[in-house]
């Protein structure tokens, strides 16, 4: 269990390492540095398949139950999701590497504060599963609300600012792209913390909201 743990750990690093990176090319429209989260994201992938493998032998040969089977399900998933945010990383560098052939426009300040919150959202998550801490997990839940709130306003904001500017078409439909990858980046950093309350609590937190007005 020790080593699967400390696989997860490891691949959680590498993925908030690509955000950053990805995010880097971006801000600094970094060339080099987009091509390099390529190459990075592989090594996440190589972790994915390598978890899949370690998860399949700890359920064969040390038949966890409770708290330990809940742990090695939620490894499992978070597992997917790193990988995910591995791709998204991948998808921003891609826009980073298109606006460096673009005449450079500025990036409103809103920008920076939803790469922050999303990162911050996606550094929690890890946290909170590196710790077992199910407050920690749905403090990352309630910041969700925000990050789909600030994207939703800058999609609105680069869709004005393309009417107004269409010569910017391409540079504001790449900014849209990363506003969503943004967001989803949130949307995985909250399944993370799902799993973490999960295997904290055997509480199911998935479609609560949902569920729970039905």
């Amino acid at each position: 269990m020790g080593t699967l743990r400390d696989t997860i750990l490891r691949m959680a690093r590498l993925s908030e390492a690509i955000l950053d990176k990805s995010l880097q090319a971006v801000w600094e429209r970094d060339d080099r540095l987009s091509h390099e989260v390529k190459a990075d994201d592989l090594e996440i992938d190589r972790l994915d398949v390598a978890i899949d493998d370690a998860v399949l032998r700890v359920l064969a040969l040390d038949a966890p139950v409770a708290s330990d089977l809940r742990l090695v399900v939620a490894i499992k998933a978070i597992a997917t999701d790193l990988e995910r945010v591995g791709d998204i990383a991948r998808n921003i560098a891609g826009c980073a590497r298109r606006l460096t052939k673009e005449r450079e426009i500025g990036l409103p300040p809103e920008f920076h504060s939803l790469a922050d919150d999303s990162r911050a959202a996606l550094r929690n998550s890890i946290q909170a599963f590196a710790d077992l801490d199910a407050d920690l997990a749905r403090e990352v839940l309630r910041a969700d609300d925000s990050i789909d709130e600030k994207e939703d306003q800058l999609i609105r904001d680069s869709i004005d600012r393309l009417a107004a500017a269409p010569e910017t078409t391409p540079q504001q439909i790449d900014l849209i792209f990363i506003a969503q990858h943004l967001e989803r980046i949130g949307d995985h950093a909250t399944n993370i913390a799902e799993e973490v309350v999960l295997a904290a609590e055997a509480t199911n937190l998935k479609h609560f909201g949902k569920l729970s007005a039905t």
